[in-house]
């Protein structure tokens, strides 16, 4: 009997990774006839994914007579027609690379609405900026001034956040900001308190340089402060006005809270304001960082509320730790191109971007009104909808007694993406599976086609 690893990745179901590769060495001869499989627990335990997950893929290997079931003996190989394993061989690579059917309906949070993109604009001035002097040369090692000074201005408007720009750095993301920073405040703490569930793609730049992550629990009512005290980093990420993935906002009292914990301990709050221009019920909330910037470390992007591929981001940095960054990294070229830089610049100066965020916020709304009345219509009790304030996806707890793998699978079937949220847990778990469902780059009717769809394959 053969062990079977191989990696498995997000693109396609894992039942259909599974069935694909198993048929594949079946194909190729490199699992020979009669030889016996793993059984459905050794091969769900070595590939680290569910038992349902191998049975479902073992069973339409069988249903295509790849392989036979003998009863308490396990899977065993049939023979294949020669006919057949030369055609697999011979055919072109990109045909057997072919692992899922096209997805009709994905609701894949992170992407924008491209309709409403403001295509013609972002060209011309880019092509302006091309003409100018400044285009050919290395950019500022902190980010364009031009920029920052707009990002500045905006900050105030419609943040309060009061800043110079020679406080704000421009980096490529918020990930890379973040390990820029880890690398600075290991000499202040050696731990980080990050929110639980939260965002997964901090907590990786936090496991990159080895802080002992504690955690503080968050829930659909709000964050629990309670043991905030006994806790013993000085360094805390959170998400305050949108919290990632749940969507609660931090209450000012509780804002308050923080910022009286951070001076008590001489410690920093990073703010991550990931997509705070996206609220639907009443204007943004101020962020932490204009109630006590000197502790406050605020992160914002470019990616959520305009475009991901654009790969724009800052942080304004306190002067406690803006002196010692720039100090640490005045000699590494900025990782933000220098061309949408300089056309951020430009669009924001033009007022576009204050236009384009009003427009989107109205695209943005109707959206998630179509979703929430499409998923109460179609599922009524057997759903719990989380989030629907603000931003551009919702949670839906699903009360099916099923697996957060099985409805993803399920779902795929039926040719609609829904994505999993146990990758934001740490210790919280939900005992009831979570399914994210973004909605920024699909139509209303794509929307509700969507909905049915899931209900069709979730029955």
């Amino acid at each position: 009997m053969k062990n079977i690893i191989f990696a498995l990745d997000n693109r396609s179901p894992k039942y259909k990774q599974v069935y694909d590769r198993v048929k594949l060495l079946i194909e190729q001869e490199e699992l020979p006839e009669n030889e016996q499989l793993p059984s459905i627990r050794q091969l769900a335990e070595s590939l680290q994914v569910s038992r349902n997950t191998t049975l479902m893929a073992y069973e339409q290997l069988v249903a295509e007579g790849y392989i036979r079931g003998e009863g308490r003996k396990g899977y065993f190989v049939n023979e294949l027609e020669p006919v057949l394993i030369q055609d697999a061989l011979t055919r072109p690579h990109k045909e057997r690379k072919e692992l899922a059917p096209p997805v009709e309906i994905d609701f894949k949070a992170g992407a924008v609405d491209q309709t409403h993109f403001p295509l013609k604009t972002w060209r011309r001035l880019s092509n302006q900026v091309l003409t100018l002097q400044e285009s050919f040369r290395y950019g500022e090692p902190f980010g364009e001034v031009c920029l920052r000074e707009q990002i500045a201005a905006y900050l105030f408007q419609s943040r309060g956040v009061k800043t110079e720009p020679n406080a704000i750095v421009i980096g490529s993301s918020t990930q890379q900001l973040l390990v820029h920073l880890g690398h600075l405040l290991k000499d202040d703490s050696d731990g980080v308190i990050i929110e639980d569930p939260g965002y997964d793609g901090a907590k990786e730049a936090f496991r990159f340089h080895r802080f002992a992550i504690e955690t503080l629990p968050v829930y659909e009512t709000g964050a629990d402060f309670s043991q905030l005290e006994k806790l013993k980093s000085k360094l805390i990420y959170i998400t305050p006005s949108h919290q990632s993935p749940l969507g609660v906002s931090m209450s000012i009292q509780q804002r308050q809270l923080l910022i009286h914990w951070a001076n008590n301990k001489n410690g920093f709050i990073i703010e991550d304001d990931y997509d705070s221009e996206f609220r639907y019920t009443q204007q943004p909330f101020p962020a932490l960082a204009s109630i006590d910037s000197t502790r406050v470390i605020y992160l914002g992007n470019f990616s959520k509320s305009f475009l991901p591929g654009i790969r724009l981001s800052y942080m304004v940095l306190p002067q406690l730790v803006g002196d010692r960054y720039k100090n640490q990294f005045l000699q590494f070229e900025s990782t933000a191109s220098l061309q949408n830089q300089l056309t951020m610049a430009r669009f924001m100066e033009m007022g576009e971007w204050n236009r384009h965020i009003k427009r989107m916020r109205l695209v943005y709304k109707r959206k998630m009104q179509c979703l929430i009345s499409e998923l109460r219509k179609q599922f009524k009790e057997s759903i719990s909808i989380i989030g629907e304030q603000s931003g551009l996806y919702v949670l839906v707890k699903v009360h099916l007694n099923r697996s957060e793998e099985w409805l993803i699978e399920r779902a795929s079937l039926y040719e609609v993406n829904v994505y999993p949220t146990s990758i934001y847990f740490i210790k919280n778990h939900p005992a009831e599976a979570i399914i994210k469902l973004g909605f920024s780059n699909l139509s209303c009717e794509e929307i509700q086609e969507g909905v049915k769809l899931l209900k069709e394959a979730w029955a």
